[in-house]
């Protein structure tokens, strides 16, 4: 019998959290694990704040941009988490990044992102997000 690994284990659980996103255009999930223990310490996908209802949520209407209510899947695992300690974790992201997720990721003392989907990762919050990864001394690693 042929086990999976722990990085196809954790990258599985970020797939699957990212299908309990309501957004029908980037689904996206998370999971952030202590690399020593492979316990998993948190795990979220992009949504909607508390109070929003997501059937009543126009995610198509073009007038009304979504980012600004979207509440990214690296946020919600760390708001999540089961731990407020973060530091050493590793995070699973079924996409890079974005700037503002790569600086709550080295304020909590994330040392690794191992990542799926790199569409967004030249756009100018993806250059950035690399950036505060380097200057945080936080490892990047495209999941293959």
């Amino acid at each position: 019998m042929d086990n999976i690994t722990w990085k196809e284990y954790f990258m599985g659980i970020a797939e699957l959290s990212a299908k309990r996103s309501k957004d029908p255009k980037t689904k996206v999930g998370c999971c952030i694990v202590d690399p020593k223990t492979n316990h998993i310490l948190g795990i979220g996908y992009n949504g909607l704040p508390k109070g929003f209802d997501d059937k009543e949520f126009d995610w198509e209407e073009k007038i009304q941009d979504k980012n600004p209510y979207v509440v990214h899947a690296e946020a919600n695992a760390i708001l999540n988490s089961f731990n407020t300690d973060l530091e050493g974790a590793e995070v699973f992201c079924t996409m890079f990044p974005c700037n503002e997720c790569a600086k709550l990721l080295s304020q909590k003392g994330i040392k690794k992102i191992i990542y799926k989907d790199e569409k967004y990762k030249k756009k100018k919050a993806g250059i950035v997000a690399e950036k505060i990864f380097k200057k945080a001394n936080i490892e990047i690693e495209k999941y293959i």
